[in-house]
């Protein structure tokens, strides 16, 4: 593998691009699975809101047949260099009962609004349990920038103590 000129970045620093990224990208890879039926894998247009991820699939299709049978759900920006890995758990709202504010926001983002389309469809929020974010092979140690739902590099809000 080659790794010349990659400079392994701090927790912080992936942390800051990570974020970055889950604003600005459109796309997303779901990784659900069935427990009888396997697997399944398929990319989504997907909105993040500074907590969770939110996406919009068909009410039948098979992520959301899956996600009702298993919430557990990986997530993967489509980058395999500067990987981005999220696992959450899936909340499965049908379009008709989503969060107005996330509708809406999804609107925005896309141009596209799933409520106002023949067919049911169902958005699904995931918020992040842990994430995994590398560049290339010198950063693959230290990998994992949020465990148990909070990032690894947080700073504490309010006056810092005196002493």
């Amino acid at each position: 593998m080659e790794t010349t000129g990659i400079v392994r970045r701090r927790t912080a620093e992936r942390m800051r691009d990570t974020l970055e990224r889950l604003l600005t990208e459109r796309d997303v890879w779901v990784s659900t699975a069935h427990p009888e039926h396997g697997p399944h894998q398929v990319p989504l247009w997907f909105l993040w809101d500074g907590r969770a991820v939110w996406m919009c699939t068909g009410a039948a299709s098979v992520t959301a047949r899956n996600l009702r049978e298993e919430p557990r759900v990986r997530l993967s920006l489509p980058d395999t260099f500067e990987v981005v890995l999220l696992q959450g758990e899936a909340e499965c709202f049908p379009d008709q009962e989503v969060p107005a504010g996330a509708a809406e926001a999804f609107v925005a983002k896309f141009g596209w609004d799933p409520r106002v389309e023949e067919g049911s469809f169902v958005y699904v929020r995931v918020v992040p349990r842990t994430v995994r974010a590398w560049r290339g092979e010198p950063e693959l140690r230290g990998r994992v920038i949020m465990r148990d739902g909070m990032w690894l590099e947080q700073r504490p809000t309010g006056p810092r103590p005196r002493g």
